[in-house]
Formats: C-alpha cells, sequence, structure tokens
C-alpha cells in the first residue's frame, strides 16, 4: 500500500460516475488558518488520507499519523487499512492539536513502515 495524498480539508463527498467509479469531491483544502481565540488553543482539523493498494498488495496495514510541533510529538493516530488489491481508499483522522501560539505542526503519515509523506498545517494569530 503508499499514500497517494494527504490534505487537510474542511469536507469531502463521494459521488459515483459511469464506469463504474467513484469521485472523491474535496473542498476547503487547507494549509493553514486563523486560531478560533486567543493562545493557547485546541483545533481538531480534518484530514484525508488516500491510499492505493498495488495489484498484488496484501490488503491489509495499519496507517499511522504522528503530529509533531517543534519537533515534539503532540498526537498520534492509528488505525487498521483494508484495501482490496488494485483498489483505492480513503482514511479520515481528525486530532486535537494543542498550540500554545502560532505555529506548524507537521502530520507525518504512514502505511506500516513505509515512506513518510509530510503534511505541514500553520496555526495563524486569531482574526478578530
Amino acid at each position: 500500500m503508499q499514500i497517494v495524498s494527504a490534505l487537510f480539508i474542511d469536507d469531502m463527498a463521494m459521488r459515483q460516475v459511469p464506469g463504474p467509479s467513484t469521485r472523491i469531491d474535496l473542498t476547503g483544502i487547507q494549509f493553514s488558518a486563523p486560531a478560533p481565540g486567543p493562545f493557547p488553543v485546541t483545533v481538531t482539523p480534518h484530514m484525508v488520507v488516500l491510499i492505493r493498494n498495488e495489484p498484488d498488495g496484501a490488503p491489509n496495514g495499519a496507517l499511522e499519523v504522528v503530529f509533531r510541533l517543534d519537533g515534539e510529538q503532540i498526537a498520534r493516530n492509528v488505525q487498521p487499512v483494508e484495501i482490496e488489491p488494485g483498489k483505492f481508499a480513503y482514511r479520515l483522522v481528525r486530532p486535537e492539536l494543542e498550540f500554545p501560539g502560532p505555529g506548524t505542526v507537521e502530520a507525518h503519515c504512514r502505511i506500516d513502515m513505509g515512506p513518510v509523506t509530510v503534511v505541514p498545517y500553520t496555526l495563524l494569530e486569531p482574526t478578530d
């Protein structure tokens, strides 16, 4: 299995098209956001991880996402992944991230012990 993409999003919708084929509509893809209030603050952004399984791949694995702020782990999510060989799937991750001030969290995503995909999420000063 391999990660095709990992993104922070506002929303996601699935729809069928002829084929049979499926479309995933992602909205509000983001890499930063203003804090919802004064610091310190906890936010729970939505992340979607799109995963592909090779035609001869094992159908089971584990998705691990480690969230690091200034190099320190502040959250972690591990969940099973079951994907038929030759197919695609997605997993949703919604961490609770504590920010003492403005900064960037890096989400380190991987399947089993495979390569790491890093996705940044920056929390900015709140807007009044």
